[in-house]
């Protein structure tokens, strides 16, 4: 018997342990600090030098952003690897913490030295931190796997809330008060964050502390397939496409930005600049690479391990769609959506908008009064630091009503449309939940196909309300319903495509395998990413021949087409997963 996990349990908020719920604060401060910068990072770096920006071209803006997200994703290969070999869960986090404080005080700062700095130490400090507070909730529930669903769904809320709340009051703070705000807000709450952990970490006894080293071969269970090691010639492949890969995207924003002043990559081949040479090199490597590993594998791995890289594929390009929204769209509702209501509907919206606020906080609140009532005096420090932050949080929040309410008209603030995409999947998700447990719960590809077709509805709204803004204008004046409607639809998409995608990857690879596809599958999430920058860039040439409208087109015919796709390939992937649904 797991004494740790049993001590857990014996103290219990809403039916599970109070270590859960100091997991859920450190993640919503997280994802606070994570959410509430990026809301703000293309608009601070394309905003005049009069609102007190950089006043950048879109497209050096989304190049970096682009960049930035991507390298977030491949940071997790690096800390989950040194926190399973090396030093630990805890220890990871702790360490992630520090460094993404670090990184948003950097950015609060806003010379250029600091901005990049900060942007690198955030990389690094997420790397350490993302992958690891699952693994930490993994081994919390062992022997409870009964449960385990119930404590991610917890989880899950409270990456959202932190999400919800970042983007509203770090978003309103940088665009209205000034973007150093927005911005060392972000820290603060990363700041409390570590903190509360910290001083509470004793709660998951020695959960989560250094690794002791394993035999991997005495983990192999009586039906795994038989071992398939990497041979030199495939890690030097691996190494190679790697160091190509990291190059071109590190390359990618530094060149636009330098103004080709430094490009690693100031050459042509074969007819191809030497950029895109290049990626397409790596990519031709990669596929070399599946060439000579897929036979080692038995047909039953294999055919499954075909099956990840169809579903990676598509999950490529959901997220490089899908992660417009604090990329084009973002500049989208900062440009070119009419953000000024007036009369009824600025009373309106000023009431929908208080509701949004005040509820979710109270929620939380009260989550925080229930572990309070478990844990204060065992971890009073902790429970003192985290009940400060929410002071902070209630009083940030009711000045920015406060200042909402005073003003005769109602300006939207752009960046709060991105807080629809946490408040639907807090609504929603029970009800996708329930769908997915009932008999009508569709197939793995049909799933993905009705994510992408919402996707690309999503894309469709858009497109019909910018079908008016004239070629080249760099203004209009757009209803928000438009923008409500994609954030809608789009995170409907999500909830087909996010939560299910790594239950297929475990689902249908050997488990001494599972670290390894994880690692594909992280790296198609970060490809995603940066094709997520490469067209928003696109957006703005597209903008200047054809119009923006064309631009939305494009990626609903893109979303509509590879969800169309996946529907079609259902009798191929079925027979390739071999019986896993």
């Amino acid at each position: 018997m797991n004494t740790d996990i049993e001590n857990l349990f014996k103290d219990k908020v809403l039916g599970h342990p109070a270590g859960l719920f100091v997991l859920f604060f450190t993640e919503m401060w997280e994802r606070f600090s994570y959410y509430g910068m990026r809301s703000l990072l293309v608009m601070f770096f394309t905003a005049s030098l009069l609102d007190q920006g950089w006043g950048w071209p879109r497209e050096y803006a989304f190049a970096i952003f682009g960049t930035y997200t991507s390298l977030v994703y491949l940071a997790t290969l690096l800390g989950g690897y040194i926190s399973d070999k090396k030093i630990g869960f805890r220890y990871a986090i702790l360490i992630g913490a520090l460094l993404m404080t670090l990184g948003h005080a950097f950015m609060a700062l806003e010379t250029e030295f600091f901005i990049y700095s900060g942007l690198i130490l955030l990389v690094f400090g997420t790397g350490f931190f993302k992958p690891n507070m699952t693994s930490i909730i993994s081994a919390m529930y062992a022997t409870r796997s009964e449960k385990k669903d119930g404590a991610y769904t917890i989880f899950y809320m409270g990456v959202n809330a932190g999400a919800f709340l970042g983007i509203l009051l770090c978003g309103y703070m940088g665009e209205q008060v000034g973007w150093s705000w927005g911005f060392g807000l972000a820290g603060i709450f990363m700041l409390f964050g570590l903190l509360q952990f910290w001083l509470a970490q004793d709660i998951f006894g020695s959960i989560g502390l250094k690794p002791k080293k394993v035999d991997d071969a005495s983990e192999l269970g009586p039906d795994e397939p038989k071992l398939n090691p990497f041979t030199n010639l495939q890690l030097l492949i691996i190494a190679l496409a790697s160091f190509i890969g990291l190059a071109w995207m590190i390359n990618d924003p530094v060149s636009k930005i330098s103004e080709g002043a430094y490009n690693l990559f100031n050459f042509s081949l074969a007819g191809l600049p030497g950029s895109s040479f290049m990626i397409l090199l790596a990519l031709v490597l990669f596929i070399v690479l599946l060439a000579i590993r897929l036979p080692g594998y038995d047909k039953i791995t294999k055919d499954r391990m075909l099956a990840v890289m169809f579903f990676a594929f598509i999950t490529i390009f959901f997220w490089a769609i899908f992660e417009q929204a604090p990329s084009s769209l973002t500049i989208f509702a900062r440009d070119y959506t009419d953000r000024m209501l007036e009369g009824n509907s600025a009373l309106i919206f000023k009431v929908v908008d208080a509701l949004v606020t005040i509820v979710p906080l109270a929620v939380i609140t009260w989550v925080l009064f229930k572990l309070f009532g478990q844990i204060f005096t065992r971890f009073k420090w902790s429970n003192i630091i985290l009940g400060l932050s929410f002071i902070i949080i209630w009083a940030i929040a009711l000045y920015r009503l406060n200042d909402k309410f005073s003003q005769d008209v109602a300006e939207i603030d752009a960046s709060w449309f991105g807080i629809l995409n946490s408040l639907f999947i807090i609504t929603f998700a029970p009800l996708f939940s329930r769908w997915w447990e009932s008999k009508y719960n569709p197939s793995a590809n049909m799933k993905y196909a009705i994510g992408m077709l919402l996707l690309g509805l999503g894309m469709a709204c858009v497109a019909v309300g910018a079908s008016d803004i004239p070629v080249g204008a760099e203004t209009a004046s757009v209803s928000i319903i438009w923008l409500i409607l994609v954030y809608f639809f789009h995170t409907m998409g999500e909830l087909c495509v996010s939560p299910v995608a790594l239950s297929y990857v475990s689902k249908l690879v050997p488990g001494r395998m599972i670290a390894i596809m994880f690692g594909v599958w992280y790296l198609a999430v970060a490809i995603g990413m940066k094709l997520a920058g490469v067209f928003g860039e696109a957006s703005e040439e597209i903008a200047q021949t054809e119009g923006l409208s064309s631009f939305f087109w494009l990626l609903t015919f893109v979303a509509v087409g590879l969800g169309v796709f996946s529907a079609v390939m259902y009798p191929v992937i079925k027979k390739l997963m071999h019986g896993v649904r």
